[in-house]
């Protein structure tokens, strides 16, 4: 970004770091604001536009992480649109994507000027991708995921959307009994307080319902959505994790057999990341 005059002797602009930085007309950067800056009218428009611009890297990340959870066909011509924006090409940069044909899967490194997606198959080659629609897998979707990790490692791709490195969950084939709706494999994680498993779900990015950690997922076309137990609103005593269920649209219970693999894995994870940060015993008797 340019450097602006703000004050007598001064210039600012906005650091890669999103703060504003300083320096003397055309000399070197200082290491801090001068005192004489810090109220200056154009410190604080350049200091809203940092925070605006953090927003809007976090919103992109969001919608792409969207896209990929839910596998929605995304059209060519708004990725190349939004391309430009570098907001935007980070979030999309080295993303799993997968065209009209299942073969045409590969990391997407660029969009061409006639809207064209540069994209490196699973051959290590560099192929123009240019469908209507392309979809951003979730990764249990994936055929050979370790295969693609691996060959993402040699790569060197480094996602800004969790994508390959996601922790997945395969639901198993078969054992379920005809009439079951929950998994207990998470289940009966200690907190001290209701209030600590709460922050604790939405800090991971979970939404927290009456006495449910929730999340929502479009799997095939159909909207299920995930809810794991953390205990009564009010309650201000220890709390614990319950058991993990789905429900449909109408709020009404999924059976497991029913269950999708993506609101499967994206459930499980759920239950595990919030069982991750229960209260560990120590001692002999833990």
């Amino acid at each position: 970004m340019a450097w602006l005059t703000a004050g007598e002797g001064y210039e600012i602009t906005l650091g890669e770091d999103g703060r504003v930085a300083a320096r003397r007309n055309g000399g070197r950067q200082l290491k801090s604001l001068p005192k004489a800056l810090r109220d200056h009218p154009e410190v604080d428009r350049l200091r809203r536009l940092g925070e605006w611009l953090d927003r809007h890297e976090a919103a992109c990340v969001a919608q792409v992480d969207a896209w990929m959870v839910s596998s929605l066909p995304v059209p060519t011509g708004l990725i190349a649109r939004v391309w430009r924006d570098d907001a935007w090409s980070s979030a999309l940069r080295d993303v799993a994507v997968v065209g009209d044909d299942p073969d045409e899967t590969g990391f997407l490194r660029d969009v061409t000027g006639d809207g064209a997606l540069k994209v490196v198959d699973l051959d290590g080659e560099t192929v123009r991708l240019t469908p209507r629609t392309v979809t951003l897998p979730h990764p249990v979707l994936l055929p050979d995921l370790d295969d693609v990790r691996e060959f993402a490692a040699e790569l060197g791709i480094t996602q800004k959307v969790e994508q390959i490195h996601r922790a997945t969950w395969t639901k198993p084939a078969d054992g379920f009994k005809p009439t079951a709706t929950e998994v207990r494999d998470y289940a009966g994680g200690k907190f001290a307080s209701r209030f600590g498993l709460a922050a604790r779900a939405t800090s991971l990015g979970y939404r927290v319902s009456g006495g449910y950690a929730t999340c929502k997922v479009l799997d095939g076309g159909r909207s299920t959505e995930a809810s794991v137990w953390i205990g009564e609103p009010y309650w201000d005593g220890e709390s614990e994790t319950g058991g993990l269920s789905w429900q449909d649209e109408d709020g009404r219970a999924v059976r497991l057999a029913d269950v999708g693999p993506v609101a499967w894995s994206e459930g499980m994870r759920m239950a595990a990341a919030l069982y991750a940060g229960r209260t560990i015993e120590e001692g002999r008797n833990a």
